[in-house]
């Protein structure tokens, strides 16, 4: 979260831009508990700090798994 607590999150096809992989990547790091889904049944979106989070424990390039 930032500095005042609140969350910045994004929908999914913009997490995906942003972590340089494709939408179904982001809901397949959902399902396997590498990030948290917020948002509503219709609408999931994802914490911008959590990914970037995630990215910079991994690899330089993008992976799906």
């Amino acid at each position: 979260m930032t500095a005042e607590g609140r969350r910045r999150t994004v929908p999914t096809e913009l997490a995906a831009l942003a972590a340089g992989v494709t939408p179904a990547t982001i809901r397949k790091w959902v399902s396997r508990g590498k990030i948290t889904r917020f948002g509503t049944p219709q609408r999931a979106e994802y914490d911008l700090d959590e990914l970037y989070e995630l990215l910079s424990r991994s690899p330089r390039s993008p992976r799906s798994d």
